[in-house]
């Protein structure tokens, strides 16, 4: 009796654009960990909330109250300005950094001398990055699939374990 039988199959797979989302601007809240951040708000919604009689209001007041307290946030804590500029370079280590930056110098140099020889040291350079930066990204990926590896094992034998 076999278990097991061959499956042939051609697959296509539609390459989609990704869309760009539209940057919203967000209050700065982590602002209010600082202490003095902290205490100006709580002053200023204290302030507020004894000006105003809550109980006799209806929803749409009471929203409109509300949102004039995130706008004492937005005041007090600011607003971003942009979306973030870095991206997030998860395989970045020293030896990297060391390589680019000794890539940077000799590119100055280049740039400088336009020299032949200042040319073949930037190029060679160039490579020698271009390699530790693959090879940071390849021992990282390595790192993250080996921890997947024993997540998905130990979520497997859960699972085994589990099953009646």
């Amino acid at each position: 009796m076999l278990k097991h039988k061959l499956l042939v199959m051609d697959m296509r797979f539609n390459a989609t654009k990704r869309r760009h989302k539209k940057f919203e601007p967000r209050v700065h809240v982590w602002k209010l960990k600082q202490e003095r951040t902290c205490e100006e708000y709580k002053s200023m919604v204290g302030d507020k909330v004894e000006e105003e009689d809550w109980k006799h209001l209806d929803v749409n007041e009471h929203w409109h109250k509300m949102k004039k307290m995130m706008e004492t946030a937005q005041h007090i804590c600011g607003m971003s300005k942009g979306p973030c500029r870095h991206k997030e370079t998860w395989w970045w280590n020293e030896e990297v950094a060391e390589a680019v930056r000794e890539k940077k110098v000799k590119y100055r140099k280049w740039k400088r001398e336009n020299s032949k020889q200042a040319w073949m040291e930037y190029k060679k350079c160039r490579q020698s990055a271009k390699r530790v930066i693959s090879m940071a990204k390849e021992k990282k990926q390595k790192e993250c699939a080996s921890d997947l590896c024993k997540y998905v094992l130990t979520v497997g034998q859960q699972l085994y374990r589990c099953d009646p």
